[in-house]
Parts: structure tokens; sequence; C-alpha cells
């Protein structure tokens, strides 16, 4: 297996108002949104990403608002939590920042010799804070409400719910090349390379519960990095020679995007690292206006007419 995918690129989840989304992910959780752009099949929607100061790959969550759209059912076939790093012996401080914020907030554990706090954001979604000193790609946000020693460092891991876990198993083993580190309380944790914060992924098997649904709250889908286009390709072609069905590769404009659902149904993409968010807004102005791919960028007008107004949250 010559080429590898490196680790988690982005998640994309689905919001309500995207208002609230906006307040809650840069006010309260302190991260910078880099990039205010429109879904690229549906640009009557937002697409919202959320990151570190930079937008390295690795640390964005980002998200479609479709207010609309019922809450999701959380089931098999779906990505069920998205946990984000934070650094050592900063649990304290983010409990009492969100109960001060009313967030919905559950139990301290001990996660593969982690500890997290899980909490659910203003529309449904699952996540999760994990207390990580491993080495990764972050750069502070220094205007952000949160101390720079205490920021959200990124993506740490996501966890699936599978009817059939050794069938995505395998997948994942033989195909995208993870490797199986350890098992608790029905969890099957896997990592990308050498492992650690930012190459996750955590497996439950529940042949009891239904089938997910997309809806408010869900993740839409998971995006591994690909340092290149080389690379992406390579994993396009073991994808489709597993019997699974990639797409061809999607110009995104800021990284090239193939996607696929997984043997249990989960979406997945595989998304080259660059070129970045800073190839059409000064570093320094990132996601302060709407920013449209070259292809919508006549659409503008109707774009503009449509969408909520969406104002950055201050510190």
């Amino acid at each position: 297996m010559s080429a590898r995918i490196t680790g988690l690129h982005h998640v994309t989840a689905i919001a309500g108002r995207a208002i609230e989304n906006l307040e809650f992910y840069t006010g309260t959780l302190g991260l910078r949104l880099v990039k205010k752009s429109v879904n690229q099949d549906d640009p009557g929607t937002y697409h919202l990403f959320y990151a570190d100061a930079e937008g390295s790959p690795g640390t964005d969550v980002t998200f479609f608002p479709w207010e609309s759209m019922g809450p999701g059912r959380k089931g098999t076939g779906l990505t069920v939590e998205v946990a984000l790093a934070v650094p050592p012996r900063s649990l304290e401080f983010w409990r009492a920042r969100l109960a001060e914020r009313t967030v919905k907030l559950g139990e301290e554990e001990e996660r593969f010799g982690e500890t997290t706090l899980t909490l659910v954001d203003p529309h449904g979604l699952e996540l999760a804070l994990v207390e990580t000193a491993d080495a990764r790609e972050f750069a502070p946000w220094e205007r952000s409400p949160v101390s720079a020693h205490l920021q959200i460092q990124g993506l740490h891991a996501v966890r699936l719910w599978e009817a059939d876990g050794a069938r995505t198993e395998a997948f994942l083993t033989d195909v995208l090349g993870f490797a199986l580190v350890g098992e608790e309380t029905g969890w099957r944790r896997f990592a990308l390379g050498e492992g650690g914060s930012g190459k996750l992924l955590e497996l439950k098997q529940r042949a009891d519960v239904r089938p997910g649904t997309w809806g408010r709250g869900s993740v839409h889908h998971v995006a591994w990095r690909a340092p290149d286009e080389t690379v992406q390709r390579e994993v396009q072609e073991r994808v489709a020679e597993a019997g699974l069905r990639p797409t061809p590769v999607i110009d995104r404009f800021w990284f090239r995007s193939v996607y696929f659902r997984e043997p249990g149904g989960a979406l997945f993409e595989v998304a080259t690292d660059g070129p970045g968010f800073a190839v059409d807004e000064d570093p320094s102005q990132l996601g302060e206006q709407l920013v449209l791919p070259p292809w919508l960028e006549p659409q503008r007008d109707r774009i503009e007419a449509v969408l909520p107004a969406l104002e950055l949250a201050r510190a």
C-alpha cells in the first residue's frame, strides 16, 4: 500500500439556524470562522467552516445550516460523535465555560486513557472534548474569546455505529490503511500511521438499533486527508477495486474531493490538503465576507438574496 491518507481533514454536519451555529462555534467554542461560503450543490444554503487561525487541515468542523430540516435519527451507518482535541488539564475550564452558557453536558470519563467531556451543540450534534498532549498541527487564534493555551486544537477522533462492524473494519484496514490499536466497552479504536490525535476512528457494532438518518444535528460526512492529488487518486482506485463506487475528483476550489460510502453506509470523503483557504482571501480576513468559488460568482446577487443575514460573533 504505497499511498496513504494521513488523518482527519474535516467533518461536515447539518445544523439548524445559521446564526445560532455561528454564535456557538465562534462565541462559545472559540473557533475561527475561516470560510463563509455556500453548499456548492445547494447554493441557497451556507457552508460554514470553523477551524484554527490558519484553517489548517485536520482542524475544520463545517456545517450546512438546513434550517427547515427535521432532526436526524442516531443509528447505524452514521458518524455518531465528533471528538475535538483540547490541551491537558483544560477540561475544568471547559466544563465551567459550557455550564455557564447552559450547554448540555455529559460526565467526564476516561476513554483509551484520555480524559473526555461530552456535550451537545444547539442543534443536537454530539461532541466530545478530549485532553491530549499529542503533537499536531494547530495555530492559535489571537482574537478568540478563549485564551490560546486553552483553545480547541482540531479534530481528535470520530465515532461510528455499524450494523456489521466486521465489513467496515476490513475496509478500514485493507483499503484505507488503518490499524486496530485498542478495544474497550465495545468500542474498537483504529488509527492511521503512528496514530495520535487527529488520526483516530472508533467503531461500535450495534445490530440492536435501526439505521440512522440524516437531519439536523447529524454528521453529513467525514473527510480524510490526502497530502496531494496523486495519493487521492490512488485511494480512489483502491476504493473502486474494493467494489465501492467513489465519485470522480470534484474541485471544491480550496481542496479536491472524492466521496464514497464505506460498507456500513457512512459517507466518507478523501480531500487534498491544498490549496487551502487563503487561496482566495487574505489570511488576516478569512471568513469575514461571503466567498464563492469562481463558477458560482455569476450567481452572487441571486445567492445573496436568499441567504439569511449572518454577522460574525464578537468576543
